[in-house]
């Protein structure tokens, strides 16, 4: 299918409200001086692999075509770039890495005129840009330039050094304004804080006479909203998500409880905004914006943290204590089916939505580090599925060709091949969901086999590329990359087949401390284990049923 994904083919169903979550750890709130930040792209039907442009140079006056990235409609030309950087998943060369979450906000906002939308300005930024400021300094003019098309975004923006997180909103084509296609604000993350995001604006006030350059928006974005009549009082009294996007109980349940979970885990107090995640009290006090975590973070803990469902906080969906409900069926997955509000006699209900997800097309948690070689120093961990999964493989942002298993010739959303990683992560994750209890121990345990493999294996491998030169360097870490991801396939195809023999018609086939099945004396398969219902899940059915299954 044609796009503005020239390199590889890509294709992806419309990214629905709710649909993604991003975390950002600030350098000095790591273990080792990184910078550190996430992405799950959530989407229903999607299918995505790892994009990939090629560093280039560009003839003056050459012209860019651009499909809209949810949709591949297509929006119109741009011009190209003199010089463009190579770009492998949302990381580019530089370690330059460019995550999303839609949050929305006022329908009348969007500019249906402009020709930018918001994954197009991701990946065109990210073939443009070096660093953060740089990269905010291109999407801005590109979107005042062409006009930006899609809803309010929320963007993390993270280099070696910095991260930042941008909000961003289309002033209506409709609309007769002084100046300004976009109101935006970007605010750097402080070094020694945590951050996230997950589809509700989570920028309030903001300094507007800071001198340190932390603090950048655009000039309209307080006189626009007094133009609409959004917002009446002082300027230093203007909050960006109360005039454009103010949070209801979705934004504040559905949205921020991702945020208050990653929270949660890794800093102290956060009962204190316990009340604003639940959603109910319109007087709870606001989650803040960034929290210091209490302990350093590494790339594992953010991979953690991207495979959560609430565990041990109110809102579990997960086999936890005894709040499981019978919403997770007889095996009980910490997975709800969508959509996320249903209806029962006429009244409204809803799914609690954690981090992981079924719907997610890739999950990622990119790695970048100042003291290295760039080539070195950016490692994009990738799951091309849901990050609960599936393993994290390394991709080091000097990659000059996608790996065959994220980027498959014949595979998309509507053809299966047991050669895309995609489809065989959601061939195999498909059979554990309906039996989650029975199958995911088997699962987790070679995911996190593989994940320990990977970090086992990070210092040899980069100590190797750095003895050798830039040239030399990258062809070394492209064929580890593409190594590691032709591994993990072959791995996950075989735990496929496994899980079939293993757990075939509900029952659990008795294997040794290897994982090698068991015969009989006389050469046939050992008997059969058959676990029938859960102590939780057979107390919830007979509280239900009464002594209609009591036996005499």
């Amino acid at each position: 299918m044609k796009r503005l994904f020239t390199t590889t083919l890509l294709t992806i169903a419309a990214v629905g409200a709710m649909a993604c979550t991003n975390f950002i750890v600030g350098k000095k709130a790591s273990k080792d001086g990184s910078v550190i930040c996430s992405y799950s792209a959530d989407s229903y039907g999607m299918f995505q692999g790892l994009a990939h442009f090629p560093a280039a140079k560009h003839q003056k006056g050459e012209m860019l075509k651009v499909y809209d990235w949810d949709t591949n409609r297509y929006l119109g030309e741009i011009a190209q770039a003199e010089q463009t950087w190579n770009v492998i998943g949302n990381i580019n060369e530089w370690q330059l890495t460019i995550g999303e979450t839609t949050f929305g906000g006022r329908e009348e906002m969007v500019d249906t005129t402009g020709i930018i939308d918001y994954g197009s300005l991701i990946y065109i930024t990210l073939q443009r840009a070096k660093n953060a400021r740089e990269a905010i300094d291109v999407m801005t003019t590109l979107v005042e330039q062409y006009g930006y098309c899609s809803e309010g975004e929320t963007f993390t923006i993270c280099d070696p050094n910095e991260a930042w997180i941008m909000e961003m909103m289309g002033t209506a084509s409709d609309r007769k304004l002084e100046k300004g296609r976009t109101v935006w604000v970007a605010l750097r993350v402080p070094d020694d804080m945590i951050c996230g995001h997950a589809n509700q604006s989570r920028i309030t006030r903001f300094n507007m006479k800071d001198k340190t350059g932390d603090v950048r928006y655009s000039k309209n974005v307080v006189s626009y909203a007094r133009k609409m009549g959004w917002f009446s009082g002082k300027d230093e009294d203007f909050s960006y998500n109360a005039a454009y996007a103010a949070p209801d109980f979705s934004g504040r349940r559905i949205c921020d409880a991702r945020v208050w979970s990653f929270f949660n885990r890794y800093a102290d107090g956060m009962n204190r905004y316990l009340p604003w995640a639940e959603g109910r009290d319109k007087d709870a006090e606001p989650l803040p914006l960034w929290v210091k975590p209490n302990r350093l973070l590494g790339v594992a803990d953010v991979q953690a943290a991207m495979r959560d469902h609430f565990e041990g906080t109110p809102f579990s969906v997960a086999i936890d204590g005894d709040s499981t409900d019978i919403g997770g069926g007889i095996w009980e997955m910490p997975y709800r089916p969508t959509p996320l509000y249903f209806e029962v006699d006429g009244k409204k209900y809803f799914n609690e939505r954690p981090v992981s997800t079924q719907q997610a097309g890739f999950v990622y948690v990119s790695q970048m580090r100042s003291w290295l070689p760039r080539e070195v120093g950016g490692c994009f961990w990738f799951a091309n599925d849901d990050g609960n999964m599936v393993p994290f493989t390394p991709v080091y942002c000097c990659t000059n060709e996608a790996p065959r298993p994220y980027n498959t010739p014949g595979a998309d959303d509507l053809n299966f091949s047991f050669d895309n990683a995609f489809w065989v992560q959601n061939w195999v994750s498909n059979m554990v969901y309906p039996r989650y209890s029975m199958l995911f121990p088997t699962l987790q345990q070679v995911r996190d086999s593989l994940d320990q493999s990977y970090f086992h294996l990070q210092k040899e491998v980069e100590d190797r590329a750095l003895a050798l030169n830039e040239a030399d360097r990258v062809k070394f870490l492209t064929a580890y990359t593409a190594e590691k991801a032709d591994q993990m396939l072959a791995r996950w195809k075989q735990l496929g087949t496994y899980l079939i023999v293993k757990f075939n018609d509900m029952i659990s086939k008795p294997t040794d401390e290897q994982g090698r099945f068991l015969r009989t004396q006389y050469g046939l398969g050992a008997t059969v284990k058959r676990p029938g219902y859960s102590k939780r899940y057979a107390r919830l059915l007979i509280k239900q049923t009464g002594k209609r299954y009591e036996a005499e």
